[in-house]
């Protein structure tokens, strides 16, 4: 599976949940078991930070855009939705080295969140965007 995108049964998941929320705002219980299906573990702890609202996404003047999720365990993790990337340790264990998961909770509540309009908003410069950036490369480093 290329790593840059999901599978069509799981963007058209979001699709259709997306559309839900817009026209009707029906209550993701409709969604819960394929979410679980698709998404296994990573699908009830996501659900939870959605209803934390706990993903913000983070927007320079530009346009460039990441996002951020507080996780459960109190932590700051950077997302990036366009290429499906999170800086958590589950991603790059469950997700990059040993393929048993599609996505790591913070990223599906990320997509979660687009869907259903629950993501928090944060205006930023260009330099404190560049310098969430160069922190996470810290971390990393």
């Amino acid at each position: 599976m290329d790593r840059n995108t999901l599978p069509a049964v799981a963007e058209e998941l979001l699709r259709e949940i997306k559309k839900a929320f817009q026209e009707t705002s029906q209550g993701i219980d409709t969604f819960s078991s394929r979410l679980k299906f698709i998404f296994g573990p990573s699908a009830v702890p996501a659900l939870d930070l959605v209803d934390q609202r706990s993903v913000t996404q983070v927007r320079s003047p530009s346009g460039r855009t990441l996002y951020q999720v507080l996780g459960s365990s109190g932590k700051l993790y950077t997302c990036y939705s366009s290429c499906h990337f999170c800086t958590c340790p589950a991603f790059g264990f469950s997700v990059l080295q040993k393929s048993e998961s599609l996505l790591c909770k913070h990223i599906l509540a990320v997509y979660l969140s687009q869907a259903m309009g629950a993501c928090q908003e944060l205006a930023v410069s260009e330099e404190q965007l560049t310098n969430i950036l160069l922190a996470e490369e810290e971390d990393e480093g």
